[in-house]
Parts: structure tokens; C-alpha cells; sequence
């Protein structure tokens, strides 16, 4: 007779892994976060999204979360996981999932697109735990952003309070559109 306690987990592991494949995770993070072997993974995916899920490497460099918007949003998406880190029991994975979620609910009430995807946010969390990446305080606004470990904090300023002269230029919907103060102070 199998052990309950076995059951309970194996039966948690599962709802994780359909909670991340319906948020669209990749099947190396569900691999990573869960003890399902991969052939079970495959089916349960295949299952949940109607389709095989994608193939190749998952994102592995800290480049395009430094870049002005997917910074934005990373920064954004950190902030609420650290919080939640900080002031709930959640870890891990969860912590990842609910965050997420918060995020996306944020992004989706200002009418913006989502930069950030379920596994480029796990993504994220692995580069600030490999020390990788860290959060910096603007010097202007003193919100946290993404940086590079080696960023001097007292002469950091944020792509909100110093955009890029082309930031906020583009039409296409779901882009963040700086006003005109803004787009001009940063000409």
C-alpha cells in the first residue's frame, strides 16, 4: 500500500505542474521544480495545453532583463516576489507562481502587454539567487530595479527617471508611452 503522505506530495506536484503549464511555463522548469519524471510531464503537458510543449534552451543570459522595458517589467515582477518572500510563507516555486500572477494582474490594469514570461520570471529569480543579477535603488525615484551586481548604487538612475532617447516612441499597442515631458527630457 502506497504511502499517503507520498500521495499528498505526488498529487501537490502534479497541480504544480498544470498551474505552470496553464501559466505557459517551458517543461525544463517543470522538470526543475517537480519530481514528476519527464515522460509524465510530457503526457500531463500535452494533456493540459492541447499541444507539445516548445523546444530548446531556455533563456540563459542576464542581457535582456537589463534592456529598457523587459527592465520594467522584471523589476516590477521582482518587487512584488521579493515582497511576497519577505511577508508570506510562500517559497520557491510558489512564490514564483503567485508572484506572477500579481504581476501579470498589474501589467493587464494598466492596459500594458506582459514582457514577462511564467519561465523568464523563474528565470530571473535563479540569476538574483546565482548572485547574477541584483535589485538597485534609483538615485532619482528610489524604486528598485534590476542591475548588474556591480552597479554603483549612488549614481544609478532607472530607464523611468532616464529613459532612452528612443523609449516610448513606438505605436504598437501594449507599449509603455512615456508623456511628452518625458520622451522630450530624454531627446
Amino acid at each position: 500500500m502506497a504511502n499517503p503522505k507520498s500521495i499528498l506530495s505526488e498529487t501537490r506536484q502534479i497541480e504544480r505542474a498544470v498551474e505552470l503549464i496553464r501559466l505557459g511555463a517551458r517543461l525544463q522548469v517543470l522538470e526543475s521544480e517537480t519530481d514528476l519524471s519527464y515522460e509524465r510531464l510530457l503526457r500531463l503537458y500535452k494533456e493540459v495545453a492541447g499541444k507539445s510543449p516548445s523546444k530548446g534552451q531556455l533563456p540563459f543570459s542576464t542581457d535582456w532583463f537589463l534592456t529598457w522595458q523587459p527592465n520594467i517589467h522584471s523589476s516590477l515582477f521582482l518587487n512584488i516576489h521579493d515582497y511576497l518572500s519577505r511577508s508570506s510563507e510562500l517559497e520557491g516555486i510558489d512564490a514564483v507562481i503567485k508572484a506572477f500572477r500579481l504581476y501579470s494582474e498589474q501589467i493587464g490594469a494598466c492596459g500594458l502587454d506582459a514582457q514577462l514570461s511564467i519561465t523568464r520570471a523563474w528565470r530571473l529569480v535563479k540569476f538574483m539567487e546565482a548572485r547574477m543579477l541584483q535589485l538597485t535603488a534609483c538615485s532619482c525615484c528610489g524604486g528598485k530595479f534590476v542591475t548588474e551586481p556591480y552597479e554603483n548604487a549612488r549614481h544609478f538612475t532607472c530607464g523611468l527617471c532616464r529613459p532612452p532617447a528612443r523609449a516610448g516612441k513606438g505605436s504598437g499597442i501594449g507599449n509603455i508611452q512615456l508623456p511628452v515631458a518625458a520622451s522630450a527630457a530624454a531627446a
